[in-house]
Parts: C-alpha cells; structure tokens; sequence
C-alpha cells in the first residue's frame, strides 16, 4: 500500500540517524555492519542513505572514524560515538520515551482504543 510506504518512509527518515548512533553506541562498527544491523529491523532500505548520514554525523562531531586493514581487500572505516554523539544519544532517548507514549495515547484516543 502506497500510503503506508510513505508513513514508513517519513517516520524511518525522522529517527535514522538516532537509531544509526544507537547501533554504533555499543562499541566500534563497520559501515556494512551497521547497514546490515539497521536494514535487518527494518530501519534501512539501502546503503546509498547511510554513507551520507555517516559523513554528516562525522562533520558534526557526533562519531570519529578510523581505518583499520582488512583481510578482505581495502582498508575499512570504522565508527564510533564521540562524547557529543553520546550525549545526542541520550538526549533523543529521553525524548523520545515521552514522545512515543503521547503518540500512542493520541492514537488510541482517536481509534477507539487500537493505536
């Protein structure tokens, strides 16, 4: 259904970069492996949108890369959070807690109970 392909696409694209500094929150990750952790719930249609948001991320100051050789043909990035993308991090899990549970309330006031 047309409709909810948007509906998944506008709400993917509002928390991607969140969801991108909560994957890489656990220690340092590979760019495909960060593709493949996101893509696998769902969060990531392509590769083609991480590689930007990466480069953004890292402009910001939010994660720190660095190269490492790889047994498998080229040098790989690799990513990790900064204090700054730390404390991003945390900030979007706070709001994000009370966010989401006012939305499910809206949604169940104006359904009839099902959000």
């Amino acid at each position: 259904m047309v409709l909810n392909d948007t509906v998944s696409t506008n709400l993917r694209k509002g928390v991607l970069e969140y969801c991108v500094l909560a994957t890489i929150g656990d220690g340092e990750m590979y760019g495909l492996d960060i593709a493949n952790g996101l893509q696998s719930r769902g969060l990531l249609t392509s590769e083609g949108t991480l590689y930007p948001l990466l480069a953004r991320l890292r402009r910001n100051g939010l994660v720190e890369t660095s190269w490492r050789e790889s047994s498998q043909g080229a040098p790989r990035r690799y990513y990790t959070l900064t204090d700054s993308g730390q404390q991003s991090l945390a900030a979007f899990a706070e709001v994000w807690e009370t966010f989401s549970a006012s939305v499910t309330d809206t949604l169940k006031s104006t359904t009839g109970g099902t959000p």
